[in-house]
Formats: C-alpha cells, structure tokens, sequence
C-alpha cells in the first residue's frame, strides 16, 4: 500500500503545474461540499428563516426583525440566558479544577494506575442518556440513593430535581461528573508533555510541591488549559440533554426545564418553540442570540486566557 502511494505521490509531481493544481482541488471537493451542504447552507437557511413567520405548515411569511423585537421582550428568554450562563460559569470553572487535580493524582507509574484512568474515563463513554437517567433514580426525592446515603449519616432528605433552588445545581454536579474524565485525559497528555528535568531543576533548588505545581506546572499548562475552557465553555452553553431527560414531565411536555424554568436553557427553549411551538422563525431567531452569546464569551475567554510560555 505505502509503495502504491508513492508511485501515485511520485507521478504527481511529474505532472505538469496546472494539472497539479487542478489534482489538489480535486482531492479538497469532497470537503468543500460537505461544508456547504452541511454546515454553510443549513446557517444561511435559519438566518433566512429567523426573518420570517414559518411553523412548517405554510410557507414561510416574511417578518423582518419581528422575531428579533420579540426575543427582546421575552422573559423566557432572559430567563433562559440567564440559566444557561449560571450553567456554564459554574460547571466550567468546578470541571476544570477537578479534571487538573485528578490529573495530577493518576500522573504516577504505579501499579493499577491504567485501571483507575479507565474507570476515571468510563463516564465519558457512556451514553449521556443512560447517565441521565441514573443520576434521574439517584435524585428522586423518596427514595433516590443520595437521600438515602444523607438520610444515614442524619442530615435531611433534599428535594433536588422538584426544587427551584436546587434543580440546576443536581444538574451541574451530573455534568462535571460526566465531563471529568474527557478533561482529566487532557491534562494528562500535557502533564506528560512536561520536560522532566524542570521538576528536577526545582527540586534541587529546594521547592517544595505547592511551589513546583504553581510556578511550573500551572504556567506550562496554560495552552491545555486555554484548550479546556475554550471548548468546555462552548458544549456547556450548548447544553441540552440533562434538561430534556431529567426535567421533562411524562405527562406534560412542556414543563419541561422545571420547576418554575430553573433549568430552561436557551438551547431548550430553541426545541421548545421549534417543536413544540411550531414557531421555526422565532427559534432559528434565539438559535442565532445563542451564535452571538458563544461568540462573545469565546472572545472573552481568548482575552482573559492569553498566555506566553517557553522553556
């Protein structure tokens, strides 16, 4: 197979420039088209139809900015951004802490060590369904395992999920669970990537292990750590399956992201108008606040996690 690739290779720069090129564009059509199918055209088609009245029945009205005006006075919507920055300002923060300070437990040549990074790792593999669903049985209020584990060491049974003031952060601790692993493998690689003979530069020098985690690890770390909070702030403002498993009420589907929209996210109430609703217009409209908001914390982020390293 290698030598079949490097005659082809081989041919090819024999070829005159032209042609090379006209090789090279062939070679790139089959992404080029699956962006434009898949990413280009389907952003263009919800911006179009977040300037119109569509609810999949009829054909789409044109509306202007009318579903933007009306996004503005929606307090579901404020309530929904609010959530979902609460969400995400409090998940990414906690996940990242954890993940870097598993990390650096589980970064040691003992014996046993792979099978706690495997067990570490085995929620991220598991379906964010199923998971939901079992955190759904540890919450129940009556006779859910964590009421059952508080009840025996005395404390009083908690309400989790049925309550306003504690719906979101069950959920929080679900999604830092969950996402631990993922991160804790990041910092593993770069904790590895790490030139052995800084460490022992520093010990010799006679730092001690606060010292040698602050003034070493944690700045040679700093593009893992710009990588982690960069895509872990995007999937956390994206968040959508713990609220649609956990929250919805079987006999109800619109009470979902209760009690009282403590868990509406913006992602949720772009399904809830969409489907639910039927309003596609004002949906593709909260779908592209949602672009904005990601964007504008992206950038946030970028500027607040800039780093200059060497070594």
């Amino acid at each position: 197979m290698r030598a079949l690739f490097r005659v082809f290779t081989t041919k090819l720069t024999l070829l005159p420039k032209n042609r090379q090129q006209l090789a090279g564009y062939i070679f790139i059509v089959p992404s080029i088209t699956f962006i434009v199918v898949f990413v280009i055209f389907p952003v263009v088609s919800a911006f179009y139809y977040s300037l119109t009245s569509y609810d999949l029945m009829d054909a789409p009205k044109w509306a202007g900015l009318k579903n933007y005006r009306l996004l503005i006075q929606d307090e579901r919507f404020s309530r929904s951004v609010f959530n979902t920055l609460y969400f995400a300002g409090v998940t990414v923060p906690a996940g990242v802490i954890t993940s870097l300070l598993l990390a650096t437990l589980i970064n040691r040549h003992i014996r046993g060590i792979y099978f706690f990074r495997a067990m570490f790792y085995m929620p991220v593999v598991s379906s964010f369904v199923a998971v939901s669903l079992i955190w759904l049985w540890f919450y129940e209020p009556n006779f859910g395992l964590f009421n059952d584990t508080l009840e025996t060491i005395g404390l009083s049974r908690q309400k989790w999920l049925k309550s306003p003031d504690q719906a979101m952060l069950s959920i929080i601790l679900l999604s830092i669970w969950k996402n631990m692993g993922l991160n804790m493998v990041i910092y593993l690689a770069g904790l590895q990537g790490i030139p052995p003979h800084l460490y022992e530069a520093a010990e010799i020098d006679g730092a001690g292990r606060i010292s040698i985690f602050s003034r070493i690890t944690l700045p040679l770390l700093a593009p893992t750590t710009y990588f982690v909070v960069i895509v872990y702030f995007i999937g956390a403002l994206q968040m959508f399956v713990q609220v649609f498993i956990m929250t919805q009420n079987s006999s109800n589907t619109s009470a979902w992201a209760g009690p009282l929209d403590s868990t509406l996210t913006v992602v949720v109430l772009v399904y809830q108008n969409a489907f639910e609703y039927l309003k596609m217009g004002y949906a593709s409209a909260v779908s592209f606040a949602l672009f904005v908001i990601i964007a504008f914390v992206t950038v946030i982020n970028s500027k607040l996690l800039r780093y200059e390293i060497g070594y």
